[in-house]
């Protein structure tokens, strides 16, 4: 139900988007990655109805996400890419609402299997 596309390998400073096909997930809509030898982090998220859009500390700024309900689609715009985002970025979704209030960096129920950022240097 979800697909990641659009990873590849870019120079440091360049852009790249990602996007995931969400094919009957309507609700909050997230990007998370996960380096060798980490954990898997949270990187961006959306609401529903692209009202609220939150970003971790390390991409706010240089990172973008938005979503085309018409398309079922959420991308990811990134910009300034440092060589620290290198990555395997997951697109995630919820199967239920949740408000803007809400804590957008968990509670995801269903996950894309994964496009590869790699950034050099």
């Amino acid at each position: 139900q979800l697909q990641a596309s659009g990873g590849g390998l870019v120079q440091a400073g360049d852009s790249l988007t990602l996007s995931c096909a969400a094919s009957g997930l309507a609700y909050g809509k997230g990007w998370f990655r996960q380096a060798p030898g980490k954990e898997r982090e949270f990187v961006a998220a959306i609401t529903w109805s692209s009202y609220g859009t939150y970003y971790a500390d390390s991409v706010k700024g240089r990172f973008t996400i938005s979503r085309d309900n018409a398309k079922n689609t959420v991308y990811l715009q990134m910009s300034s890419l440092k060589p620290e985002d290198t990555a395997v970025y997951y697109c995630a979704a919820m199967s239920k609402y949740s408000s803007p209030n809400s804590d957008y960096t968990r509670g995801y129920d269903y996950w894309g299997q994964g496009t590869q950022v790699t950034v050099s240097s």
